[in-house]
């Protein structure tokens, strides 16, 4: 029996003129703790804007190996009215991390349908991956100035718990003695 709690993949915007892009998954009980949990997480450290959480469950992922060798994951069965869906790429296999970018939204009855026509749509880069997301499975932080503000402005400013901050360590800490104790003598 599992007993995590269900996964929840964030989506991180570290400015304004930047795309939403997947920075990894935490586990948690609700949406709303999954997006608290997500900025403890993600945005401690590195700046940000504006966070979205989707149950891992939600995302429909293929791969361009997937995709050449015919071998979709299954989706759920066809809406018969049109949904609002959220379309992320990987382009690149440069960083350490598996960010795929937010491309744009689309209209369509399936999360094939809209794999489809994001592939029509969204031609200007080869694709690595696609992810496509509900959008009503996707909750957001809010985007007023005062959230942006609580929620992400702390962070920005501390550069002192940036990993490069801190120096090597050398010589310089044997200068440092033990205190002497009753015992020491």
């Amino acid at each position: 029996m599992d007993t995590q709690w269900p996964r929840w993949e964030v989506f991180k915007q570290d400015t304004p003129a930047k795309p939403h892009q997947a920075v990894g998954s935490v586990h948690a009980a609700d949406p709303f703790h999954a997006l608290l949990t997500a900025r403890n997480v993600f945005a401690r450290r590195p700046q940000a804007v504006s966070m979205w959480v989707a149950p891992a469950s939600a995302v429909f992922s293929v791969t361009k190996e997937e995709l050449a060798e015919g071998q979709e994951p299954k989706a759920p069965a066809p809406d018969p009215r049109p949904s609002t869906f959220y379309v992320f790429r990987k382009t690149s296999h440069k960083r350490s991390m598996t960010f795929v970018d937010y491309v744009g939204e689309l209209e369509a009855l399936s999360p094939q349908q809209a794999l489809e026509l994001a592939r029509q749509r969204f031609t200007d880069a080869e694709a690595l991956a696609w992810w496509v997301v509900p959008a009503s499975s996707v909750t957001k932080s809010e985007d007023s100035p005062e959230t942006v503000e609580s929620w992400f402005a702390p962070a920005k400013d501390k550069t002192y718990k940036q990993q490069s901050y801190y120096g090597v360590v050398g010589s310089h800490v044997s200068k440092f003695k033990r205190p002497r104790g009753d015992d020491d003598e």
